[in-house]
């Protein structure tokens, strides 16, 4: 599918019906996923895969009840690290290493710029800085599903919190930032019958 097509189609699932995934489907998008690019390459979040429909109906009075969040076929919880340090440059260092055989002289300088950035940050910058690469993530995500025919609906209204307290993100050093039910939408969900409302290109693009 073109993209323009598959953006077209798109649309925030407020209706999904009971149709699973398939096992490679969910493999390939989360692959997509962890393709996408981010700062410095340091992808500073995980993403968790909640199967289990108990497990969602535990987390959805904590969204406000949305119904997508059990519904799905899946739901899709990004979480930002919390523990952002210099460390995680020497992860991806020795990362890089192992991959491509680079040695750490060739490195030096990639890491020098990149640990200096995440010094020049207080703990709230690096909190927003962390957050701004999870969000890169679901948008190559959401754009990805399309292109799969995969529906999805990001979620924002939540209450971090009680699901980092539900999932035990807390102990792991992440929070929640953001939510995405996936699967396939129900013929009978109204919205996906509504056209697209976007402004128009010369509305939203500036040219100088």
């Amino acid at each position: 599918m073109h993209v323009i097509d598959a953006l077209n189609w798109r649309y925030s699932v407020k209706q999904f019906s009971d149709q699973k995934l398939q096992q490679w489907q969910l493999d390939n998008l989360l692959e997509a996923t962890r393709l996408s690019p981010s700062s410095y390459g340091l992808q500073p979040y995980k993403i968790l895969v909640i199967t289990s429909r108990a497990a969602r109906e535990r987390l959805k009075p904590f969204a406000f009840g949305q119904e997508q969040v059990s519904s799905g076929s899946h739901l899709l919880v990004f979480a930002t690290r919390t523990d952002i340090d210099t460390l995680l440059v020497d992860e991806y260092v020795s990362l890089a290493q192992t991959k491509n055989g680079a040695s750490p002289d060739s490195l030096a300088r990639y890491a020098e710029m990149a640990k200096g950035a995440i010094n020049s940050m207080n703990k709230t910058e690096r909190a927003l800085w962390a957050q701004q690469q999870t969000f890169v993530a679901l948008g190559n995500m959401i754009t990805c599903a399309a292109m799969m025919k995969i529906d999805t609906c990001p979620i924002g209204g939540f209450e971090p919190d009680a699901f980092d307290h539900i999932l035990g993100l807390n102990e792991k050093q992440l929070t929640t930032t953001v939510i995405c039910p996936i699967g396939k939408r129900d013929p009978n969900d109204k919205y996906g019958q509504y056209e697209k409302v976007r402004f128009d290109i010369n509305h939203l693009v500036l040219e100088q």
